[in-house]
């Protein structure tokens, strides 16, 4: 499997505490392709369908035909995953998208 940055998955991310998303979810990939290719994990930011949170400056909405509902991208729960913990590839994010995740993920980390 060719794992690709910006490609979705859906992932079993079970064994979380608090506020952690958890369970099986779609995520964006978000790591650099090299290490995409050469590590045996990865990074994710995860993706929610509830809408019922005031979005924040690290949240990315956006909507895709390969998923049924509009989604949120949380870049504030950034998470290095194993990739056994990937299942089924969902879809791949636009470029403008992608500018967007790279935006929230500066405000989140500071940078």
């Amino acid at each position: 499997m060719m794992i690709k940055r910006g490609d979705v998955y859906y992932a079993d991310l079970a064994g979380v505490k608090g506020s952690e998303q958890g369970g099986i979810r779609p995520v964006v990939v978000v790591q650099n392709d090299k290490g995409n290719r050469y590590s045996k994990t990865i990074i994710v930011a995860p993706i929610s369908k509830k809408m019922s949170k005031p979005p924040i400056p690290t949240h990315v909405i956006f909507s895709n035909s390969a998923l049924s509902y509009v989604s949120m991208i949380l870049c504030e729960q950034l998470r290095t995953i194993d990739k056994s913990r990937l299942g089924q590839w969902i879809c791949t994010l636009d470029k403008k998208t992608m500018e967007k995740i790279d935006h929230a993920i500066m405000v989140s980390l500071s940078l």
